[in-house]
């Protein structure tokens, strides 16, 4: 007796899996034109973070007074999960217009090309993780202790609700660039934005020092403000807190109070993911039929 295949209502999200063959090849396809031409290949996705940590955490070290421990760690760390995040979208907004000519040679399932740009995304985060695990063992050298622990699995599902969130994020991003082309350029500057505002080079503990100043000098505690701000209204850096509560904290002898990660933090990780995801796929299958008139 023969299994009948399932059937997947056109339009809608599920019908990736109809297509799942095609998505691998296309992750394959984004991986290997970026790697193409590159002299180092796959050591360079280890090599870049490298570099760029090792002259932030130079900079950043002489512009701040604050001492954080194992501060290479604390920023590759940061910096990784916000590149991953901010990656995924800035290669899916063009993800439907740059694959035109094939939309409107055949019918395919147009949530395949964001989603493929945003999984090649996820595996190139993973190669970059290997910038992490040289940091943490070179420090763990200097240290004399070993700084990994089973601890380090949890960033499993700090990854999943990233991921998540990219996908609906880039879903939006992906058809209103289809209608406005000048989103780019928008979307650029919101992340940058965002980039300072998500406690990559410095931590969130100097803004509740500021508020209890603030407090003793009789002014509105404002730092106290933007913290809060922070740590529950930008979805970048609730991702950020937690997968450094996975690679950093576990090679600190005390967790400062404004690092460690609640069950709210999980919550609020989860909660933005599904909300967004949710809404980009919302936005996206309702235009998705008219992209074809502005391709």
């Amino acid at each position: 007796m023969s299994v009948k295949p399932k059937e997947y209502k056109e339009g809608s999200f599920l019908e990736v899996f109809r297509y799942k063959d095609l998505l691998v090849q296309l992750v394959k396809r984004d991986i290997k034109l970026k790697y193409r031409r590159s002299f180092l290949g796959y050591v360079w996705s280890i090599l870049n973070p490298l570099l760029i940590m090792i002259i932030m955490a130079i900079v950043f070290s002489f512009l701040f007074k604050r001492e954080i421990t194992l501060f290479p760690i604390y920023l590759l760390a940061g910096r990784s999960m916000f590149e991953f995040i901010n990656t995924a979208v800035t290669k899916s907004l063009s993800a439907i217009t740059d694959n035109a000519s094939l939309l409107k040679k055949t019918y395919v399932s147009k949530f395949m090309f964001p989603l493929a740009k945003i999984t090649s995304s996820m595996v190139d985060f993973v190669f970059s993780m290997g910038a992490l695990v040289v940091v943490m063992i070179v420090f763990s050298v200097a240290e004399g202790r070993v700084l990994f622990s089973l601890q380090n699995l949890g960033i499993i599902i700090v990854v999943t609700e990233a991921y998540i969130f990219a996908l609906g994020l880039g879903f939006l991003m992906a058809q209103l660039h289809v209608f406005f082309r000048d989103i780019r350029y928008i979307y650029n500057a919101v992340s940058t934005m965002v980039l300072y505002c998500s406690a990559i080079f410095y931590d969130v503990g100097m803004f509740f020092e500021k508020a209890k100043d603030q407090v003793a000098a009789g002014s509105a505690p404002l730092a106290l403000y933007l913290a809060n701000f922070i740590e529950y209204l930008n979805p970048f850096y609730i991702y950020i807190k937690q997968f450094r509560y996975f690679i950093w904290t576990p090679g600190l002898e005390t967790i400062p109070q404004w690092a460690v990660v609640t069950p709210v933090d999980f919550l609020l990780g989860f909660g933005y993911a599904i909300l967004m995801f949710v809404i980009g796929v919302f936005f996206f299958r309702r235009a998705q039929n008219k992209f074809i008139l502005y391709i």
